[in-house]
């Protein structure tokens, strides 16, 4: 290929299914690849199963490839509308002789010989023709066979460098066959490793969730799962941080760098990537994100103020993996409906219930005289110091109980932020209802 040559690569998903996490891992190292080299990122939806392809799944792809900031530089190519053209270039095949009719049908006919190529992840591989069955291009029907249309559309298209699973290694030496029988350039064949789970075996649903669009309805931020799936059998080669944002990620990427082996697909690390992405994140930016299921959970947030709202996502994103969980956290400090005790919490209560019930009655009458203006954090925090101090008793034994009685947790922010997004009146509630939950049934 001359080196002057732009460089094309394309990302072509079968809208048979939704956009799982091995094609989004191939179409972000398309992307990353084509933007590296200045290039350009094409996509073609080949939907020529009529009978398994919708409108559906095509929408959903296309949500999920923008969702993951994958953005591509021509119109999209739609495969079944190009019937015509590959019936045209296999008709060209039989008329020179590498194709052949067999009962309405048109066969390829394979060359005997060496297929090689230097796959750029894998290296030097090599088929031999005679190894191959002749194969069918053209259905008797005189619909195209995927190795064939895939060949004309790539040619057509200009393709470059053909990057994608290496489950499909069995097709390249038929498809090189079919572009020397044309005359046409080879692109540059890349086969990337499939990814696993956590048994070894090829990612399925039965580790999980599959497809980008649940990952976004669990509460993944797009550049989390970005970050994450470039590090599925990819590694910078470095000993930089394993986070990138989206600049970094296209510097550092080469194909070079694809690893060989079969990449793990670690759930509890896309978790704890994505909390750590949540934590980097402004409020600002993370808020719209909260804000529709803050409602599903039967909130108004409009109904909040802003600067509130905000100050309550700040304090809540050290702590959370995803925005559901964010939202559930910052909720739980509007809506005591919400409060679920844990078994941490349970235990505290149980232990001294008595207790539990005096330190509530005292801190609630400590702060109820507490002006409005006066409910800050660094009062508050003060206020429960000296409680603390009077009793004879460390801090963490007031702490505790208040944390228990305005989120059901025993872990929370630092009570007195807690107290502060809570607010004087609903926390003055909570404590009162607090002392119910351990109150002696009536004699």
């Amino acid at each position: 290929m001359n080196q002057a040559t732009e460089v094309r690569v394309r990302f072509a998903p079968s809208p048979t299914g939704y956009l799982h996490v091995g094609g989004a891992r191939t179409a972000l190292f398309n992307w990353l690849f084509a933007r590296k080299s200045h290039g350009k990122f094409l996509l073609r939806i080949e939907d020529t199963d009529r009978q398994r392809s919708t409108d559906e799944h095509t929408r959903v792809i296309l949500e999920g490839l923008s969702w993951l900031g994958l953005d591509w530089d021509e119109e999209v190519v739609f495969q079944g509308a190009r019937a015509e053209r590959h019936r045209e270039v296999a008709e060209r095949l039989l008329r020179e002789g590498s194709a052949y009719e067999d009962e309405g049908a048109l066969r390829f006919r394979m060359p005997e010989g060496e297929i090689a190529f230097d796959d750029l992840v894998y290296g030097r591989i090599t088929f031999k023709g005679e190894d191959i069955k002749d194969w069918v291009i053209l259905r008797s029907d005189r619909t195209p066979t995927y190795n064939f249309s895939v060949v004309v559309d790539d040619i057509d298209m200009k393709i470059t460098h053909v990057m994608r699973g290496d489950d499909h290694l069995s097709n390249t030496p038929k498809q090189i066959a079919v572009y020397r029988a044309l005359g046409a350039p080879l692109p540059r064949f890349a086969h990337v490793p499939m990814i696993h789970g956590p048994d070894g075996k090829k990612l399925s649903k039965r580790h999980g969730a599959t497809a980008v669009a649940d990952y976004r309805k669990l509460g993944i931020l797009p550049a989390a799962m970005r970050n994450f799936l470039a590090l599925l059998g990819w590694n910078p080669g470095d000993d930089r941080e394993l986070f990138f944002d989206v600049n970094e990620l296209i510097e550092a990427f080469s194909i070079e760098k694809i690893q060989k082996k079969a990449a793990i697909f670690d759930l509890k690390k896309l978790y704890w990537m994505n909390g750590q992405y949540i934590q980097r994140t402004p409020p600002e930016e993370l808020l719209p994100l909260v804000e529709p299921e803050l409602e599903a959970l039967g909130m108004i947030p409009a109904a909040i103020p802003r600067e509130t709202l905000l100050r309550a996502v700040e304090v809540q994103r050290e702590r959370a993996r995803t925005t559901i969980e964010l939202a559930r956290r910052v909720a739980i400090r509007f809506d005591a409906r919400l409060i679920e005790r844990d078994e941490k919490a349970e235990r505290l209560i149980a232990e001294n219930p008595a207790r539990f019930r005096e330190v509530l009655q005292e801190v609630a009458s400590r702060l109820e005289d507490l002006p409005d203006p006066e409910w800050q954090p660094e009062r508050l925090e003060a206020e429960l110091r000296a409680l603390a101090e009077e009793r004879g008793e460390k801090p963490a034994a007031v702490f505790q109980p208040v944390r228990v009685a305005l989120t059901g947790s025993t872990v929370s922010e630092p009570v007195n932020l807690l107290l502060a997004v809570v607010g004087k009146a609903e926390t003055l509630k909570r404590l009162r209802a607090a002392r119910e939950w351990t109150a002696p049934a009536p004699s």
